[in-house]
């Protein structure tokens, strides 16, 4: 660990970046500028109220990733949370009811939490929940989503609380999509992101980054495609291997290097485009921000994990708060060995370590 390395400071920069490129991509749209100046006193404040936990020595990310269903309508190739069984068609364990999610929310706003990014299975399919984020303004709301459900009734919704901001996502072109996502899934999110664009919605798109897409999803032509389809956000996501045979389509470091340096450009171009690498360039945050460093992840059934792709957990977040699973067993001792900051090939730092983290849990 750099001893000279401030996380905090770290985070909070990060936030402040995030909100003035969203703020630059959105003048011309009142309704969305608005909100986002409001939201950044509002991240002022969180960040104060971090600071103020941090003189207690307790660190509290900014971020946090939240799976709220296990259900999705889709069944796409190489999906993480189907191998990890985050997604299931069958319901084996009671999940997080949306009374949960909203104590959850609300300890969330409380602590200094900026970020909740909403995932699944397909969040959609739990509008509770959904209603239940959009009563914390002070909070942004990524949806990551198939776009493939985007009702009138959720576009008002997304509409009147500006705070959720849905997040497609695209593997490329038609072809492309269609082939991990399956036929027509390209031609209907393609016309929810017209309908989106038309209301002057915030939105974005989430693409996962292999060695074999990057140089596609890196263009100009690939991204004047989203431009025109109203995407102001692209989440590049590094590909993590759900499945077995798959591992060389994991991003290593030289295809990480190409896309700093691809991102560098793009940001200094300042095209109205905001974009975002996830987990990113660990070398500039000190190693992986898992198990509570930048973030942690709650699965739908309420278990507090490392990430969305290390699917293990010591602490319940059904009968535990926030602040408490941030101190759990696993995330202390995680955070103290190595494991976050080791080289590692491909892109998770925690990929294929189910073995040590176990040994972490518990008493």
């Amino acid at each position: 660990m750099n001893p000279e390395f401030d996380l905090d400071q770290y985070l909070t920069q990060g936030v402040e970046s995030i909100v003035k490129d969203a703020l630059a991509a959105s003048l011309k749209n009142p309704k969305e500028t608005a909100f986002l100046l409001s939201y950044a006193l509002a991240g002022k404040r969180a960040a104060a109220a971090r600071q103020r936990f941090a003189q207690e020595g307790k660190h509290i990310p900014s971020f946090l990733i939240a799976s709220i269903t296990n259900r999705c309508n889709l069944h796409c190739a190489g999906c993480y949370a189907r191998a990890n069984s985050i997604c299931d068609d069958a319901e084996t364990a009671p999940l997080l009811t949306d009374e949960d999610w909203t104590r959850l929310f609300a300890e969330a706003s409380e602590i200094g939490v900026s970020f909740c990014l909403l995932a699944g299975g397909e969040p959609m399919m739990r509008r509770g929940v959904l209603e239940s984020a959009a009563k914390h303004r002070d909070i942004l709301f990524p949806v990551f989503t198939n776009g493939t459900l985007l009702s009138e009734n959720m576009l008002a919704l997304i509409d009147q609380n500006r705070n959720l901001v849905p997040i497609v996502s695209i593997e490329g072109d038609e072809g492309q999509t269609d082939a991990r996502r399956g036929a027509g899934t390209y031609a209907k999110l393609t016309a929810n992101m017209d309908r989106m664009r038309e209301k002057g919605v915030l939105f974005g798109a989430s693409v996962t980054l292999t060695t074999e897409n990057l140089a596609i999803v890196t263009s100009d032509a690939f991204l004047n495609r989203l431009r025109t389809l109203g995407a102001k956000v692209v989440f590049f996501v590094d590909y993590v291997p759900a499945d077995a045979g798959t591992e060389r389509l994991a991003p290593g470091d030289a295809e990480r290097a190409l896309l700093s340096s691809r991102l560098d450009a793009l940001r200094a171009a300042q095209d109205g485009m905001i974009y975002v690498s996830f987990p990113g360039d660990e070398q500039f945050s000190d190693g992986c921000l898992a198990a509570g460093r930048g973030f942690f992840h709650i699965n739908p059934t309420g278990g507090a994990e490392p990430c969305p792709f290390s699917p293990v957990s010591d602490t319940n977040l059904k009968h535990t708060s926030l602040l408490d699973a941030l101190d759990s067993p696993l995330f202390t001792r995680l955070r103290a060995s190595e494991l976050l900051r080791g080289h590692h090939n491909g892109a998770c730092a925690l990929f294929g370590k189910d073995d040590e983290l176990a040994a972490m849990c518990g008493n």
